[in-house]
């Protein structure tokens, strides 16, 4: 569902204010002018969360971008090796090959002068000549000075207004958005109108550490499904869209969980409501059509997105990653349904009601190769169905999260099901322009106090994936596959067709901006719910802002 994110509430402001302040050593100036330290602006990057965190540079031979013909370099070298003056990214560059403006350099040249003002100070012995140096370029740039000295003022007093009215220093507001426009056709005469549908995310996540994570999350949206052809006595769940399962617009929890490592091979994931295992798994590799499972910026379905094994139970519990090396990773997990803490009844606890217990291992040999091998054992109880990503039962509106309604109620809404699932699953990009996946998967359906045979359930597909089509920050997405569907319908006593829910679906995602995406797409659904004579066909043009 949800990906992990940096905490942070300042990261653009620090880089804006470095980035334009890094550029100082990129560079000697045509007037012979020199580069100089950064360092007097410290206490604006501590309210930067980039991955690039500045490390001292003991050597101007390794400033990667400033050339020794230059007249500066000698002064640099002597400035940086003698007082540590100068400040650079840990590849040893400073990232920006342009002329600079005279108040850049004053920048540096005053917070060089600030550094030996200091060494002074201290009583640390400072050359003359640097100081005669200081005084000549501190005469040339007079003007810059002066107006260098109102700008940091003017910067430091935005600071701190954005301190004094920030939201929290430890939790950040994320959110999605979507806004969709869906049609559903089909020949078994059910009739679907063409909806506006709309749902909303908003997530605290609040960091404890600045390596945890705690996600607090808030939903509300109108878009029920569509009504599909059937032959089960509940809805099949093959059309479901990723944005789906919503109504009447109420504000609910969404999400509740907690990612914290532990050292630098385990990470630890813990969820009080509607966690699911693609959650913390690695589920896909390098597939970008896979955004969580239920986001707006991924597939249309939720079929499309990843393995449909992974939609097997759900809701509270806690999971564990431990990698070895970097190309394997053990993963573990125990998810318990939706269970009613003042009942007694069978059925109604975290241990003696509906779960899901997972194994995996992932195997990403290269950066462009991922394979997992899974295996679950759930249990679901009557009116739950065996793909229910851990929401409510059936009689709250929620049949399944993909798959036919024989996949998700082998022995009816009124059986107790015990199930042993496998799935294998492997990712492939080839250079930056083309990734290609395919899963399958198998479960054995114990249909409990019942004499009949064991469903045999199955599922697999094959997706294409085209990232920066047309224009960089685009998707195009063609999946085919066929979707959960009960393969021996006679043998556990339903006197229903077993044909292939054949599943074909083609979207393009076009990036207006970093915000806003809009989404067109088509499914194609051929004998939905196993059905011989119907099939559907779903349009979407879903918008996705984020913030």
């Amino acid at each position: 569902m949800k990906i992990l994110k940096t905490i942070g509430q300042y990261g653009l402001v620090g880089q804006l204010i470095l980035g334009s302040l890094l550029t100082i050593a990129t560079n000697a100036l045509a007037d012979g002018s020199m580069p100089a330290n950064l360092d007097s602006f410290a206490q604006i990057d501590r309210y930067s969360n980039q991955n690039n965190a500045l490390d001292q540079i003991t050597s101007v031979s390794e400033l990667k971008d400033v050339a020794p013909t230059e007249w500066a370099y000698e002064a640099l070298r002597s400035l940086v090796e003698r007082y540590g003056c100068i400040v650079g990214y840990p590849d040893g560059t400073y990232r920006g090959n342009r002329a600079l403006t005279r108040w850049e350099f004053a920048a540096g040249l005053n917070a060089c002068m600030n550094t030996v003002e200091r060494l002074i100070q201290e009583n640390v012995a400072v050359l003359k000549e640097d100081i005669d140096t200081l005084k000549r370029l501190a005469q040339e740039f007079e003007a810059e000075l002066a107006a260098l000295g109102g700008r940091v003022d003017n910067l430091e007093s935005r600071v701190s207004f954005l301190e004094d009215n920030q939201f929290s220093t430890t939790t950040k507001l994320t959110g999605e958005v979507v806004f969709a426009v869906a049609g559903a056709s089909n020949n078994g005469g059910t009739d679907n109108q063409i909806v506006f549908q709309n749902r909303v995310r908003l997530y605290l996540e609040t960091s404890f550490t600045g390596e945890d994570v705690l996600y607090t999350g808030l939903a509300a949206g109108s878009s029920p499904r569509f009504e599909l052809p059937s032959q089960g006595d509940v809805q099949t769940s093959e059309g479901t869209l990723t944005f789906q399962d919503y109504g009447d617009n109420d504000v609910l929890i969404d999400y509740l969980s907690y990612f914290t490592p532990i050292g630098d091979s385990i990470e630890v994931f813990a969820t009080a409501a509607y966690g699911a295992t693609s959650d913390y798994l690695p589920t896909a590799g390098n597939d970008p059509i896979d955004d969580g499972g239920d986001g707006g910026s991924g597939a249309l379905t939720l079929f499309g997105a990843h393995n449909a094994i992974y939609y097997i139970g759900g809701g509270s519990g806690a999971g564990m990653n431990f990698k070895f090396g970097d190309i394997v990773t053990l993963s573990a997990s125990y998810l318990a349904g939706p269970s009613d803490p003042a009942s007694s009844a069978e059925g109604a606890g975290i241990f003696n009601g509906d779960y899901a217990a997972l194994g995996q291992v992932t195997i990403t040999p290269t950066e462009d190769l991922a394979l997992a091998l899974t295996y679950v054992n759930s249990y679901h109880t009557p009116g739950t169905s065996i793909f229910n990503y851990g929401v409510a039962k059936v009689e709250d509106g929620y049949p399944g999260a993909v798959g036919t309604s024989f996949a998700n109620f082998p022995g009816g809404t009124n059986a107790d099901v015990e199930a042993n699932s496998f799935g294998l699953a492997a990712s492939y990009r080839i250079g930056t322009k083309f990734v290609v996946s395919a899963w399958g998967g198998y479960t054995i359906a114990d249909i409990l106090n019942s004499d009949t045979d064991d469903g045999e359930i199955w599922n697999y597909a094959l997706t294409f994936a085209f990232p920066d089509l047309l224009k960089e920050g685009n998707l195009g997405g063609l999946i085919v596959g066929v979707q959960p569907y009960l393969g021996n319908p006679r043998q556990v006593g339903i006197d229903a067709s077993n044909s292939l829910p054949l599943h074909l679906e083609a979207f393009y995602r076009y990036q207006l901006n970093d915000n806003i995406s809009i989404t067109p797409g088509l499914v194609y659904l051929n004998a939905p719910d196993q059905q011989n004579e119907d099939d559907a066909f779903i349009g979407v043009i879903r918008t996705t802002f984020t913030f």
